[in-house]
């Protein structure tokens, strides 16, 4: 081998052996980069390991999926509670007779959302008061109900 080429052969092996270390250089950063974000993510858990994290993270995972599970059928169980009580009012007053003013007799309905409830009705008079109460399924009775009654119910189930 003469001196050029192994002057070339250097040269070469120098060129290789700056690429190289720039390479090394480039991974170490990387290197670096992925141990603070390890660092980061493992934070102050006092776990080692990255796995050992993960697993712990699903253990978490699946006991808040458990409760909010339970809380969901909770919220609904309160809900269909709520919407059966009979917490919506109609009040509707009227004259039940023409030679009195006033409107002293009155028609109350207590519903729920179903208009499942009661309606009470008060009439009135010079001499005496008459009081009536009818049940209420889907806002209908299995008694006749009058105008003044079916006017409560209807504000009653229109309220929000």
């Amino acid at each position: 081998m003469d001196e050029d080429t192994s002057l070339a052969a250097l040269g070469g092996a120098g060129v290789l052996i700056f690429i190289l270390l720039i390479w090394v250089i480039v991974l170490s950063v990387k290197l670096s980069r992925l141990a603070r974000a390890q660092r980061r993510m493992i934070g102050e858990t006092g776990v080692p390991k990255l796995e050992d994290v993960l697993t712990k993270v699903h253990e978490n995972l699946a006991g808040v999926e458990a409760k909010q599970a339970d809380q969901d059928a909770r919220l609904a169980a309160q809900g269909k509670r709520l919407a059966a009580l009979k917490g919506r009012v109609g009040v509707h007053r009227f004259n039940a007779f023409a030679d009195q003013g006033g409107e002293i007799s009155f028609a109350v309905a207590i519903v729920n959302e179903e208009q499942d409830g009661v309606v009470l009705t008060g009439i009135h008079s010079r001499e005496q008061t008459f009081l009536y109460a009818k049940p209420l399924s889907q806002g209908n009775s299995n008694y006749p109900l009058t105008p003044e009654e079916k006017a409560a119910i209807n504000q009653a189930a229109h309220k929000e």
